[in-house]
């Protein structure tokens, strides 16, 4: 009878033991994934802000200031500018144009 106690004694404090070491697992996991969804979102709001300033410097006020500024570009005269669709002559002479240079 004595040693069926201390077996039983010796199995409660072992499980007693894995229960403290599951329970400090746990804990150090769910702290880790506070930790990682923390960044997550601050990389989200990084993101964000990439992305607003990818647009202020692709707006087109900005792209126009850079070309006449320091490009030294400016709009030609309308008189100079010829729309091409891919059904006018000129787009038909432009692909002639083009497939001899290429032989």
């Amino acid at each position: 009878m004595i040693k069926l106690n201390i077996v039983l004694s010796i199995f409660l404090v072992l499980c007693a033991l894995a229960l403290v070491t599951s329970q400090h697992k746990a804990r150090k996991l769910f702290t880790e994934l506070t930790r990682e969804q923390e960044a997550a979102k601050q990389i989200d709001v990084e993101w964000g802000q990439l992305q607003l300033e990818q647009s202020t410097w692709a707006m087109h006020a900005r792209i126009e200031k850079i070309a006449s500024g320091y490009l030294q570009m400016s709009v030609p005269a309308a008189k100079r500018v010829r729309i091409v669709t891919a059904d006018s002559p000129a787009a038909d002479t432009r692909r002639a144009e083009i497939a001899k240079t290429q032989r």
